[in-house]
């Protein structure tokens, strides 16, 4: 159960993440078979849950990492919104908050992050970052900040992965780790796709599952994984992906089904909006002969 500790820029984190839509029941059993971070925020209304299953886990607070997110819920700012999750977790201070996306750092991403920095400062959050930022948002971000961001928690699997790579390699250059959500995304809600053949194949000759694969692979481009299981068994197996080592040959598989799935999508994106355009065509004409209106 290999997931070491990640060096933040000013922390030290542990890498075995949990997050869910139940979080009572879930992280209760995330914590009890291993996981030591527990991810939430503001627009997911489940800190309190979590909170109440940190607790009755009985682990000392010192023994697991919380991360939460300001989400810009209900219009409430930062101050407000940190004292609101506080209250909910039941905690007198966070391991790491974030900015759930550049679109709700308002009215500047400058500004919202020095209220961050002025949240670490007072030791409400020991950490602070970012989710969903852009190249050009962390650029926007660095010009004026004080703080480096510890963290940026993206989207991340094979499917995106050339898309999100200058995002990766922008962090690395700058010491932010990178923390990956929907890592297993190819399989849980986009099955049948390039993925499945090579999953499949390097899983059986590891005498492991697809899924741990995915995560192993998460794992060698860098990255954190923040993942969830309503099951027990497949906590206890994304624990043991962390031993699993891919060799070159077997990760260039996977970017490459990854950069063909990529491909297929888009070309279904591009399907819908023609047809989303067709059909809006026609409603249009239809709309001209119901109201007299020539739009030609």
């Amino acid at each position: 159960m290999t997931w070491d500790s990640i060096k933040l820029n000013d922390a030290l984190v542990p890498g075995n993440w949990v997050t869910g839509e139940k979080p009572t029941e879930q992280v209760e059993q995330a914590l009890s078979v291993g996981f030591s971070h527990v991810d939430t925020a503001q627009a997911y209304r489940n800190e309190q849950e979590a909170g109440i299953a940190i607790r009755e886990s009985g682990l000392a607070r010192k023994e697991v990492f919380i991360t939460t997110k300001y989400s810009g819920t209900n219009g409430r700012n930062i101050e407000n919104s940190i004292r609101d999750s506080l209250g909910n977790l039941g905690v007198s201070y966070v391991n790491l908050y974030l900015i759930h996306h550049p679109r709700i750092a308002v009215p500047s991403i400058s500004i919202a992050w020095e209220q961050f920095e002025g949240l670490k400062g007072a030791g409400v959050a020991k950490s602070i970052g970012v989710s969903n930022f852009g190249v050009e948002d962390l650029k926007t971000l660095l010009a004026s900040a004080k703080i480096k961001p510890a963290v940026n928690q993206i989207l991340l699997h094979p499917y995106v992965y050339e898309r999100q790579k200058p995002i990766l390699e922008f962090a690395k250059e700058h010491g932010i780790v990178i923390e990956a959500y929907s890592a297993l995304s190819p399989l849980t809600t986009s099955p049948g796709g390039p993925l499945d053949k090579p999953l499949k194949k390097i899983a059986d000759s590891k005498g492991v599952a697809p899924e741990q694969i995915l995560l192993a692979w998460t794992k060698a481009k860098g990255a954190v994984v923040v993942t969830t299981s309503a099951k027990k068994k497949r906590l206890e197996g994304y624990l043991d992906a962390g031993d699993i080592k891919l060799s070159d040959e077997e990760i260039k598989a996977i970017d490459d089904a990854g950069a063909r799935g990529a491909a297929q999508i888009r070309v279904k994106e591009i399907g819908r909006r023609l047809a989303w355009v067709g059909l809006l065509g026609v409603l249009a004409v239809g709309f001209s002969f119901v109201s007299g209106v020539d739009l030609f």
